[in-house]
């Protein structure tokens, strides 16, 4: 029978975390999910643009920065002249005013501006659930706190990263055999064809 080893103690279980831990797992998710949204909106975003064949994206680094909000914020309000849209630019990208003024030198109509402000109004949205979620995370972390600042300092892992980690292992790694059975537990072994093997409990 298949649950005879299980009844005889022969399999190890699965890693069940505690209480906190789910409760600071599912704000973690939630947070990643948002995140990832918000990136789809900003994509969204550029792919509206170049299709009035504005390049706004291939001057800012971020379209949805101070410089680059005001100038979509003009855009939707009516405003069509490059040279005044490039003038909106902020700090560094004020040495990009050349380059502003003809990325932005197309057709923007009223179709285009009432999609970018659903999806302005929808990233704002998003913005405000993720920094809820920011604020509810950190009070959740409380308990975490020295594992927390043990993985932040380590090179390559920033604040966010290092409380997904404690989320989905509990700061405990001695409840790992190895440093292995992290990797394997957590879906990060590589398997013959280069993906990763699926965690193997939850």
């Amino acid at each position: 029978m298949p649950a005879q080893p299980g009844a005889h103690g022969l399999i190890r279980p699965s890693f069940v975390p505690p209480q906190p831990v789910r409760k600071l797992r599912d704000l973690t998710r939630a947070r990643t999910q948002l995140t990832r949204e918000r990136g789809q909106i900003v994509q969204r975003l550029e792919k509206l643009l170049e299709d009035t064949g504005i390049k706004l994206a291939a001057v800012a680094s971020d379209i949805t920065g101070v410089s680059g909000r005001a100038m979509l914020e003009a855009l939707i309000h009516g405003e069509r002249d490059p040279q005044v849209l490039a003038e909106l630019a902020k700090h560094k990208l004020r040495n990009k005013v050349p380059e502003l003024t003809e990325a932005l030198t197309r057709r923007f109509r009223a179709h285009h501006a009432f999609l970018n402000r659903l999806h302005l109004d929808h990233y704002d949205q998003l913005h405000d659930a993720i920094g809820q979620l920011d604020a509810r995370i950190d009070e959740a972390m409380a308990p975490f706190r020295p594992a927390l600042d043990l993985l932040d300092i380590i090179p390559g892992i920033n604040r966010a990263v290092a409380e997904v980690i404690t989320a989905e292992t509990g700061g405990d790694m001695s409840r790992f055999a190895s440093a292995q059975h992290l990797a394997s537990w957590s879906g990060l072994c590589p398997q013959a064809d280069g993906q990763t093997l699926p965690p193997t409990s939850s």
